[in-house]
Order: C-alpha cells, then sequence, then structure tokens
C-alpha cells in the first residue's frame, strides 16, 4: 500500500484525553496521529490501574488468595506432586508461601505493567527505527502501547462481572480467569503446549496486536507492513516460548 495511503495528514484539532480514549476504540488512527501533537498517557494507563485493582477486590471478596492460589497450583501437576510429598506442616508453610505470593504479585501488578510497558515500547522502537528505518520517539512509543492495550482492561471487566456473577471459586483461574481465548476452554487433562497456544489465541490481545501494528505504523512513519512485521514478528516470538516453556514446565 503506498505509503500516502498509511500516513494521513495530521488533524490539526486536538483531542482531549477522553476523546483520545474513545478514539482508540472507533477511530484508533485518530488517537495515533494526535499522540505525535502530545505523547501524553496517563489516563489509560491510569483505567489500567483501576480495573486491576478492582479485579483484586473482587477476587478478595468473592474467591479469596489461599483458594486463588490452591487454583493456580492445580494447574501444574508436577507442583501438586511434588507438594503432596511434604509433611503437613511443610504443606501449610508451602502453602502459606504461595498464598502470599500470589496476594502480592498481584497487587504490584500495576507496577509491573508499567516496567513490561517500557521494555515493550523500548523493544518497538528499536525494531520499528533501526530495523524499518523509522523516526519514532520513545514517549510516542510509550503512548501507543497504553492506548493499544486498552482492550486488556475490558478483559479486566469481563472478569469483574464474571467473579461477581458467582463464578465457581475451586474453578476460578486466575491465570486465564475469563473466556476471551480458545485455551480457556480447552480441559486441563490435555497437553499444557496446547493449553499455552490456545491462551495466547486470546481476542483482546489479538484487538491490541492490530492497534499497535496502526499506532507503530503512524508514529513510526513507515508502512503498515512494516509495522505489522515487527509487531505481530514479537509476538510470535513471545508465543513460542510461552509453547516450548509450557512443553518442559
Amino acid at each position: 500500500m503506498p505509503e500516502a495511503l498509511t500516513q494521513p495528514e495530521a488533524s490539526t484539532q486536538p483531542l482531549g484525553q477522553v476523546q483520545r480514549v474513545v478514539d482508540t476504540f472507533i477511530a484508533p488512527s485518530k488517537t495515533f496521529r494526535d499522540i505525535q501533537r502530545s505523547a501524553n498517557w496517563l489516563l489509560p494507563y491510569l483505567i489500567a490501574v483501576v480495573v486491576t485493582l478492582g479485579l483484586g477486590f473482587a477476587i478478595q471478596q468473592k474467591i479469596g488468595w489461599p483458594q486463588t492460589a490452591q487454583n493456580i497450583l492445580k494447574q501444574s501437576p508436577k507442583q501438586m506432586q511434588q507438594m503432596e510429598q511434604l509433611t503437613p506442616e511443610q504443606q501449610a508453610r508451602a502453602m502459606t508461601m504461595r498464598q502470599n505470593i500470589t496476594k502480592i504479585g498481584f497487587w504490584a501488578t500495576p507496577v509491573i505493567a508499567l516496567i513490561i510497558a517500557l521494555i515493550a515500547a523500548g523493544v518497538l522502537l528499536g525494531t520499528i527505527n533501526f530495523g524499518f528505518g523509522g523516526r519514532a520517539k520513545f514517549g510516542e512509543m510509550m503512548a501507543v502501547w497504553m492506548f493499544a492495550t486498552l482492550p486488556w482492561s475490558i478483559q479486566g471487566l469481563l472478569g469483574i462481572v464474571t467473579v461477581y456473577a458467582g463464578v465457581d471459586p475451586e474453578a476460578f483461574n486466575l491465570q486465564n480467569f475469563v473466556g476471551t481465548n480458545i485455551g480457556y476452554y480447552l480441559s486441563q487433562d490435555m497437553p499444557r503446549w496446547l493449553v499455552a497456544l490456545g491462551t495466547a489465541l486470546d481476542a483482546t490481545t489479538i484487538w491490541s496486536l492490530i492497534l499497535l501494528t496502526i499506532g507503530c505504523s503512524i508514529v513510526g512513519k513507515v508502512r503498515r507492513g512494516q509495522a505489522a512485521a515487527a509487531v505481530w514478528g514479537w509476538w510470535v516470538i513471545i508465543v513460542a516460548l510461552k509453547v516450548v516453556g509450557a512443553m518442559f514446565s
């Protein structure tokens, strides 16, 4: 596609932060073009934090961290087997540690997500600029990541609704808590690598990848195909590593 068709002229009318969020879902090109004017990404990050904390409170009230940690343990037959070989006192200590790790790890998600965003923005910046001759700036790429991953907040909202709707506490899986991916519907008796692959095929993630492609193309001033090669190429590598890791876990 000619670059003239993929790089429209930037709108002369600036967008407000709320309008940026709305346009991310209905007119993403407007949001990403406006990022070239201002790389402010605070609002989408705050939305993600609020949704994450809301999900945490829902889990704490309706599921409980001990049950959540127990459910995660059930997802790993090898770890379950190791746990069963411990004495009752050792099992109690181990489960207390797992509960604390699960709880603390979840509440630290906003900080972890920010670190991941910084790394992802840096990797995409390097790929677009040095790999495809783009001209993106780090702040712009950071903003692209924050807005493009807004669909993950929809996943979090669905999780909150699911928890309060009365999901079976023993069936709740914090690592895959809502049915937006194929892996959610696969039996746990199936090969772990297949479940990992199915989990990666997630509707909100694919939506975010599409948005990232559009955003990287606009702020990096590269063709849409080049942006797609950068975004989807890294996604394939990450999914492959997860699948291989599941084979040996």
